[in-house]
């Protein structure tokens, strides 16, 4: 009789995209859906580019190719290529990524470019704020104010101009949860701001996503009851670095994130994974079931 492998690793759902990849951030545009992620797979996160992956069903995915690679386009950074953040606005395109510990903001004419740097040097340089200055992420509100969230060791927003690439650096608040270490993403779902964060570190088994609530974009946000929302499991280890993606049209909700690559993988070898997200009847985040197959 043949033995069955019951062990957790063959449990295991596969990565969405083929290949080493982190910190993917999904998003719908027209009829498709576009994940960007960082570059995974080598030491130190040397990464000087990024790529943009699309779909119909988010399941199978199509490779759109380098939409953004720092020595060619980027004047003021060659590598640590990270976290990228894509937002659709008055009809362009804008990239807002981390570069050298900077973060920069390319602008262009369709969800895979070209993309061109419009500033010519950082949105937001190294050293402007007390934390690291990576990890970019871009909400748009009702109103249509939209907000930069970022840092790392400590977290900010500043609301961004109408233009999408200025500010007013006296208007930056900051926002740092109890407990968060990096990654912050902002949805809202009826009247109530949710921003969540990831953990410990990413090179961490423990790394996972929390979060907390608030009336304002701006905050303050009151840590929730229940988290983290998504925690390793069995042999999937290191999940964070996460975005969110309402359904078009549906109040039904889809969490993009990392996990160490299954077997073998870490800190520097993730790969992307897709899970549903729930909300219970009082509007709380439920926990993110990361072993099961992810279907819509």
């Amino acid at each position: 009789m043949q033995a069955v492998d019951l062990s957790a690793e063959h449990a295991v759902p596969p990565a969405v995209l083929p290949g080493r990849f982190a910190d993917p951030h999904l998003v719908h545009f027209g009829d498709r859906y576009y994940l960007y992620p960082t570059t995974d797979g080598q030491p130190d996160w040397l990464a000087t580019s990024f790529t943009a992956w699309s779909s119909t069903d988010l399941r199978q995915w199509r490779a759109d190719g380098v939409i953004l690679d720092l020595p060619r386009d980027v004047r003021w950074a060659l590598t640590r290529a990270w976290a990228p953040c894509m937002v659709a606005r008055q009809g362009r395109y804008y990239f807002y990524f981390s570069a050298d510990k900077n973060i920069g903001v390319a602008v262009g004419e369709t969800p895979v470019g070209p993309f061109r740097d419009p500033l010519g040097g950082p949105l937001i340089r190294r050293g402007a704020f007390p934390c690291q200055v990576i990890d970019p992420m871009v909400f748009v509100d009702d109103d249509q104010q939209a907000y930069l969230y970022f840092g790392q060791g400590r977290a900010f927003v500043i609301p961004l101009n109408e233009d999408m690439i200025s500010y007013d650096v006296g208007a930056a608040r900051e926002i740092t949860p109890v407990g968060a270490n990096e990654a912050m993403f902002m949805v809202k779902r009826r009247s109530t701001y949710y921003l969540s964060w990831s953990e410990f570190d990413t090179r961490d088994p423990r790394y996972s996503v929390a979060y907390g609530t608030a009336r304002s974009a701006l905050g303050p946000f009151v840590r929730a009851v229940g988290n983290p929302i998504l925690s390793r499991k069995g042999a999937v280890q290191g999940t964070g670095h996460h975005s969110i993606l309402q359904l078009p049209g549906e109040d039904a909700w889809v969490m993009a994130y990392h996990r160490f690559a299954v077997p073998g993988g870490d800190g520097f070898n993730r790969e992307v994974c897709l899970s549903r997200l729930h909300f219970g009847a009082g509007g709380e985040m439920l926990p993110v079931e990361v072993a099961g197959d992810f279907r819509l």
